[in-house]
């Protein structure tokens, strides 16, 4: 599988290649510290609430709720094809919010409430790459 054509792909770092490596096997990963016992996200080499450099990488549920979102009607460069298509926030049920993109409903504000429960489904856009989205939950779709 290669590349969408046009679309900018993330470039894994070595901070965060666990966390493509895991949406790759399409499990979602987030950094735990095992001081102040808390998930986080972006990553980083340190917790960013107790700075203790004891962290690890664990799977989380994929769980949580959207938080909030636009429906760009406007698309970036490469994006074309794709709208009308959601940028959100997702609050996981661990904590941490992710900025990502709702499939799986019609793009629709009415389709879209505040708090709506969302799962993560994984879209394999390369040979390396899985971007992680999310549905309603119980949508039963995969990106």
């Amino acid at each position: 599988m290669s590349a969408p054509r046009g679309k900018p792909l993330p470039q894994p770092t070595p901070e965060t290649a666990p966390y493509w490596e895991g949406c790759k096997a399409h499990e979602l990963r987030l950094q735990f510290c095992n001081d102040c016992q808390a998930f986080f996200f972006y990553p980083r080499i340190f917790c960013p609430r107790c700075l203790s450099e004891n962290v690890e990488w664990k799977p989380v549920s994929g769980k949580g709720t959207l938080h909030t979102y636009v429906i760009s009607a406007r698309p970036a460069p490469g994006f074309e094809n794709d709208v009308p298509y959601t940028i959100a926030i997702v609050k996981l049920d661990e904590g941490p919010h992710l900025m990502t993109n709702i499939v799986g409903v019609e793009q629709k504000p009415e389709n879209l409430p505040a708090g709506l429960p969302v799962e993560v489904v994984f879209e394999d856009v390369s040979d390396t790459i899985s971007l992680p989205k999310f549905q309603p939950a119980g949508a039963g779709r995969n990106a």
